[in-house]
Parts: C-alpha cells; sequence; structure tokens
C-alpha cells in the first residue's frame, strides 16, 4: 500500500469514527469535495478506490498526428532535405495542413532522422540589408529545365519578389521581366544588380532602364556572393516549389503565380523574424520614397551604356574620363 492510498484511508477511518465531514477536512486539510469523492470511491470498490487514476483521456478525437501525416513529414525530411519550419510551410501550402513546429519536432526525434545538411558560408562573408525598399533590387536568371529559364527579382530590404518563366534568355524576355517588376513591386525601384550574364547588357536593356531613370548596377566578375539574395530564393524555388509541380503541366506559369504570392504575402521569412515580405514592407513603408523623389535622385549624367565584359568596359571607362 502506497502513501497515497495510507492517507486517503486515514481520512476515511477519521470520518466513520466522527461522522463529521467538517471536523475531518478540518484536521486533514482538506476539501469537503475530495473528501466526498475518495468517500465515495471507498463505498464502491474498497481499497482499490483510493487508487489514483490515470488522467489520460480514453480517446483524443482532436490528434492531429496519424501515421500517414508521420510519413508525409519524413518524405519531405529525407527526400527534400527540408527543416521543420519549411515543412510546416509545405503542408500548410499543399495539404491545409497546419502543424505546430514542436510537433514536427517531435515526429522528426521520434524516429530520428538525421539532422539537414546546411551550408555554411564563408566568414569573410558580411550579411546586409538595404533599409529602404526599392533602393536595391536583385536580378537574375536560372535553368529550370531545358528550354526552360526562371528570371527573378528580389528587394533587397522587404525579401518582396517577381517571377516569371521563359524559353531562354535573351534581350528581349529580359525586357519583358523589367517591366512586370516594376509593375508588380509595391514601390518604386531605384536600381537594378545584376551577374554579368549577357541578357542583362542588351543595349535595349539598358536604354529601358535608363527611361525609367533606374540605375544599373551588375556585380564584379567572380561575385556570386554579392547576388546572394536571389541566388538562394532561387534555391527555395527549387526545392520547395519545382519538386511539387509537374513542369510540362500547361498551367505551369499560373502555378508560378500562385508560388510567387504565397512567398510574398503568407510564407515566413527568417530573415524578418518570421514574418512575410509584405509584412517587411508595411513595417519600413513610411520611410520609402515616393517615385518623383527618386527620379530627383537619377542623375542622367552619369549613367552610361555598360558592356558585358567588364576589362574592356573599365579600359573604355577611363579614356572617357581622360578626355
Amino acid at each position: 500500500m502506497n502513501d497515497e492510498i495510507q492517507q486517503r484511508l486515514k481520512w476515511i477511518k477519521l470520518y466513520q469514527e466522527t461522522n463529521n465531514a467538517g471536523l475531518v477536512c478540518l484536521r486533514c486539510g482538506i476539501s469537503r469535495p475530495t473528501l466526498r469523492k475518495w468517500w465515495s470511491r471507498y463505498q464502491e470498490q474498497g481499497l482499490d478506490g483510493l487508487k489514483s487514476l490515470s488522467k489520460k483521456p480514453h480517446s483524443s478525437p482532436n490528434q492531429k498526428m496519424s501515421p500517414e501525416l508521420e510519413a508525409k513529414i519524413l518524405v519531405l525530411r529525407k527526400s527534400r532535405n527540408l527543416g521543420a519550419r519549411r515543412i510546416q510551410s509545405e503542408l500548410l501550402r499543399n495539404e491545409q495542413i497546419k502543424l505546430g513546429l514542436a510537433t514536427i519536432h517531435k515526429v522528426l526525434k521520434k524516429h530520428q532522422v538525421d539532422p539537414i545538411v546546411i551550408y555554411r558560408r564563408k566568414p569573410d562573408f558580411k550579411r546586409y540589408s538595404k533599409p529602404i525598399p526599392g533602393e536595391r533590387v536583385q536580378m537574375d536568371t536560372c535553368k529550370i529545365a531545358p528550354n526552360l529559364y526562371q528570371y527573378t527579382a528580389i528587394d533587397d530590404c522587404t525579401r518582396y519578389r517577381v517571377l516569371r518563366l521563359y524559353k531562354r534568355r535573351s534581350a528581349t524576355n529580359t525586357i519583358d521581366f523589367v517591366e512586370s517588376v516594376i509593375e508588380e513591386m509595391p514601390f518604386p525601384i531605384q536600381r537594378f544588380q545584376t551577374d554579368r550574364g549577357t541578357e542583362f547588357f542588351a543595349e535595349k536593356v539598358q536604354k529601358l532602364l535608363m527611361r525609367y531613370k533606374i540605375k544599373f548596377r551588375p556585380n564584379k566578375p567572380a561575385s556570386p556572393h554579392l547576388n546572394g539574395k536571389v541566388e538562394r530564393s532561387q534555391k527555395t524555388d527549387k526545392a520547395e516549389f519545382y519538386a511539387t509541380v509537374d513542369l510540362e503541366s500547361e498551367d505551369i506559369h499560373e502555378q508560378l503565380s500562385e508560388w510567387q504570392h504565397y512567398y510574398n504575402w503568407e510564407r515566413p521569412h527568417s530573415a524578418h523574424n518570421g514574418n512575410t515580405p509584405i509584412e517587411r514592407y508595411f513595417e519600413v513603408s513610411e520611410q520609402t520614397p515616393f517615385s518623383d523623389e527618386i527620379e530627383g535622385f537619377y542623375q542622367a549624367d552619369h549613367e552610361r551604356v555598360q558592356l558585358s565584359n567588364y576589362r574592356r568596359d573599365l579600359e573604355i571607362a577611363k579614356l572617357k574620363r581622360s578626355l
């Protein structure tokens, strides 16, 4: 007989001797409902009725986890190397299943899943972020499949993005994409930053930016880290979007548009402490200058058509300055 049963048995015996519930409660420091409960159980079951019962419910109708859902979590982790937060986003976006991070961690721990592979940045690369929306928009292209290329533009401050798919990289497609970015970004753009892809250096592309009074600022050669935000976001596209869709689908462009909206309006971003890009924009919207102010910053005399050949472009610039 354990201590709990012995204590409750003392209450019962004292009550049997005195037949005074108030006296028993006063001496033993218990309430009348407590005495009433154990007296009732003792009468029905004897000493067995004084044992503590399990508080675990007989059934859990609201329990969300199931073997099928566990399997989905494990597939997302093992096949796509997604962390708990990304698994949470994928289940919500594709399955309309809302789970807490603790629940997902519990499943991963239960199945002893290996930690995700983390690729560390070089220590000499310092993380930065522009304070004003539109101050710098990184633009890049990546090959998704044969004859299928994604153009990506991401704002350095808010991480707000615009995405498009084209059959090839070309100046014509770049112009079409730039027009889309200017139209869809919720703030005016001051400069575009790109790598040295020839699709960005076409004269008609740069002339278009000059007409819109947007600065063209390509990176130096062998400097992919300077375009790190757009590079990283394209990696996210491949892991979280293209891994879940049929690239030959007729509505692939519509699906990409839905993914773009989800990324900008619903997907939590670790760089913003879990806020979405649009929420970050609302936080700093009052600091964002209007279009007429930005046009005033633009100095047309300082802009020129640049060449994709970096060394040749530097030589020409030096000659112009010496004249």
